[in-house]
């Protein structure tokens, strides 16, 4: 059974950064794409940042500028590292892995930006 684990999260003051971290439970080129969602309050579940096999990434508009994702294949592990937060960026930031058409979570970690 595929599990990600997230850590990373807490309580961050607007204008910082931090850097999320999911490791997979098996080697992480045997998905398509690995990365990261996010889920605020009231909303529907939203793109962070994805990585393909291929290592072409794709952003949410309001990240490019901000967020980076990286994966080592050794570790097996998917980290996003957003600067200059935001108090808009609060939400639960969930992992995220697709192999074909099957779709694999973990179980969250929360990021609050607030002063």
């Amino acid at each position: 059974q595929v599990q990600l684990v997230e850590s990373g999260g807490g309580l961050v003051q607007p204008g910082e950064w931090l850097r999320l971290s999911c490791v997979v439970s098996e080697n992480i080129f045997n998905f398509n794409v690995v990365g990261w969602y996010r889920q605020a309050p009231g909303k529907e579940r939203e793109l962070v940042a994805t990585i393909n096999v291929g290592g072409v990434t794709d952003y949410a508009d309001s990240l490019t500028d901000r967020a980076t994702i990286f994966r080592d294949g050794l570790s097996n592990t998917v980290d996003v590292q957003v600067i200059k937060l935001r108090p808009e960026d609060t939400a639960v930031y969930y992992c995220y892995a697709r192999r074909l058409s099957t779709i694999y979570w973990g179980q969250g970690t929360q990021v609050t930006v607030s002063s």
